[in-house]
């Protein structure tokens, strides 16, 4: 039997590394993601196939839906591709990846036309309650931070869709693992198991509350649905979390009540002290080069409590978080985790820290397919001013060659590996020769092509923050293609150049040479 088929977005991210290790055995899986497979950790399995691409860029994201169509499109698209944040500040990231990059996806999914499109959001999109009241399923994305303004626009954006393909909107709880993996509570935790003079202090009464869920749940949460997703609206809202919430003041008594059954209780810090205390750490953070992880849009939240009512969506589903995964209950297992290996502990979350940002090598990818015309004529111009050989070759023959250069060019810098451009260099250096054309001229040819990359991109503006980065891309892939056409070169200059393959001593009849 085939194997239904899945398109997974954000794959290198905390839920996407995960889902993918459940789900490889049986699904079908186009895995999209920015980081590379083996360095983001997530699994390598004959099931999944990596696309190394930015959902930001039309261009190449459609190219990558064209090659899923072709091997046979999917059935379902999960997008967990998103930014997020503890800075406060508005990054054009949030525009670009949750806005833009969600409406390339769709876009492309107007082909695809998947049985189902499952959008991944937080619970965090939606204002705190009121005291008293509960979020649930009917619960609108009215937050006021630049993550919730951005989902409320992609859950809206979705309608648009409805008449191609049916959509779900997921909504998680905070997310954390055996080794943490929440920026926040790992600031925390750093804290309160430490000897800083602050480690007692908790904002307010304690009692700023949200859900978490295990990673291990939120994945159960999503086999789930992708079975059972059928059984839901076009445009329902399901909500992944466990009922209620878990204040600060809980976490800390559970994580030190652990480490010293005779820890002190936590000191409340009154309101109208903590937005300035923010500011002054702040300001001694900047002294010490270590930014502080409180900011002040955190102050306005100090003791509000984010109770969640998840019971319709169980009920639905067929599906409930395990008491045993729950963040109380697993506390022990996050500081047993952080004393057996606090070097991979802190790599972890470290890594759950660090801002999104688009890998050069991928911009520089995007601004060359966006100036190959251009490329392509300037190169074309110079190659017949400055060599015989390529003065002679018929114009068709010029457009073919440089398009498939560039293309092998692109192709190295995208996926960040050099060998397919060195062969590409290697077997046109072997062509070449054939033709008449002498190794000086090949050679400058590729000198001749950085030169022209170069100034292209010099005079565009959305190339200016590359500038440190476009030497490492192109100058030094085209120098690993320079290399082995001298290594070619070297061949034909040896005894018996121009024979593919040495031949051995039964060819000969002699012994081996000394």
């Amino acid at each position: 039997m085939s194997l239904p088929r899945i398109v997974i977005t954000g794959a290198s991210g905390f839920i996407g590394r995960h889902l993918l290790e459940a789900l490889k055995n049986d699904y079908r899986i186009h895995a999209l993601a920015r980081r590379s497979q083996v360095r983001c950790g997530a699994p390598v399995h004959q099931n999944i196939t990596w696309h190394q691409v930015d959902i930001g860029y039309a261009k190449d994201l459609r190219e990558t839906f064209e090659l899923i169509q072709a091997d046979g499109g999917a059935d379902i698209v999960l997008h967990l591709a998103a930014h997020y944040d503890f800075s406060g500040a508005e990054h054009p990231e949030y525009h670009r990846t949750n806005v833009a990059g969600l409406r390339n996806v769709l876009d492309n999914c107007r082909n695809l036309k998947p049985k189902r499109f499952i959008f991944s959001s937080s619970v965090a999109a939606s204002a705190f309650p009121r005291s008293g009241e509960l979020l649930n399923e009917d619960s609108a994305p009215d937050g006021d931070h630049i993550y919730a303004k951005t989902k409320a626009i992609g859950e809206k954006m979705l309608a648009e869709y409805s008449d191609v393909f049916p959509s779900v909107i997921i909504r998680f709880a905070a997310l954390f693992s055996d080794w943490c993996e929440y920026p926040p509570l790992y600031m925390f935790l750093r804290v309160w198991l430490s000897r800083a003079w602050n480690r007692r202090l908790l904002g307010g009464r304690g009692k700023s509350a949200i859900p978490y869920l295990h990673i291990k749940d939120a994945v159960s949460f999503i086999d789930r649905l992708l079975v059972q997703h059928e059984v839901f609206a076009d445009g329902e809202v399901v909500v992944a979390s466990p009922d209620g919430s878990i204040s600060h003041e809980s976490l800390f008594v559970a994580a030190t009540s652990y480490e010293n059954e005779n820890a002190r209780p936590p000191l409340h810090t009154p309101r109208p002290f903590i937005l300035p205390g923010i500011h002054i750490m702040g300001v001694v953070g900047r002294l010490m080069r270590e930014e502080p992880f409180e900011k002040p849009w955190m102050a306005k939240y100090v003791d509000l409590k984010m109770d969640v009512d998840a019971s319709r969506t169980r009920q639905k589903l067929g599906w409930a978080p395990r008491e045993r995964l729950g963040i109380l209950f697993r506390m022990p297992f996050l500081i047993e985790n952080l004393k057996y290996d606090p070097v991979d502990w802190t790599r972890r979350n470290r890594d759950a820290m660090k801002l999104v940002r688009v890998r050069p090598n991928l911009k520089i990818h995007s601004l060359l397919e966006k100036h190959k015309d251009e490329i392509a004529e300037t190169f074309i111009v110079a190659l017949k001013e400055k060599y015989p050989s390529y003065k002679s070759m018929a114009d068709k023959e010029h457009v073919w060659s440089q398009r498939l250069i560039m293309r092998n060019l692109r192709n190295a810098i995208r996926l960040r590996v050099k060998a397919d451009f060195m062969a590409y260099c290697r077997d046109l250096a072997v062509r070449r020769f054939e033709e008449g054309f002498s190794g000086e001229e090949l050679i400058g040819a590729l000198h001749t092509l950085n030169d022209v990359c170069l100034d292209v991109l010099a005079r565009d503006p959305e190339a200016d923050d590359m500038k440190p980065y476009i030497p490492t891309c192109v100058t030094m892939t085209i120098m690993f293609g320079i290399d082995q056409v001298k290594d070619k070169i070297d061949d034909n200059s040896q005894p018996g150049a121009g024979r593919d393959e040495p031949r051995g001593p039964s060819e000969t009849g002699e012994g081996c040479p000394l």
